[in-house]
């Protein structure tokens, strides 16, 4: 399974041009999305409105939506110091939460945020190329 990170649907909703926005509208990745439960909260606060929170959560559910934090409390911890201990000092919570849920899974993540790539390293966080 996929998990798309918030920073590629703002990218697709923007329609900007990337690599990752061009991953997510291919039609063999769209049976594979999962939404973080995270990742819609992140999408629907940038909403600028009611209305547009409502189109903008029925366009994301038309993909399974999972918890993404739950019992990954302590895992998500783990990682934080792993990263810590590595060099690097994760400072969204958001971020450690949806690698950990994909690590924790074996789940693949597809983003354009630089802040993913110590998890790969560090974590063993996978990430679709």
């Amino acid at each position: 399974m996929i998990v798309v990170d918030s920073s590629v649907w703002i990218a697709h909703l923007r329609n900007q041009p990337i690599a990752a926005v061009g991953k997510l509208r291919q039609p063999e990745v769209a049976d594979e999305i999962l939404v973080g439960d995270i990742v819609l909260a992140e999408i629907l606060q940038g909403a600028r409105d009611e209305a547009h929170a409502a189109r903008l959560e029925a366009s994301l559910r038309q993909f399974p939506i999972v918890e993404m934090v739950g019992h990954l409390a302590v895992q998500a911890a783990h990682h934080y110091r792993q990263l810590r201990g590595g060099g690097f000092t994760m400072n969204k919570i958001a971020d450690l939460f949806i690698g950990t849920y994909c690590i924790a899974h074996g789940h693949t993540l597809l983003h354009c945020d630089t802040n993913f790539e110590p998890m790969v390293r560090i974590c063993g966080l996978r990430c679709l190329p």
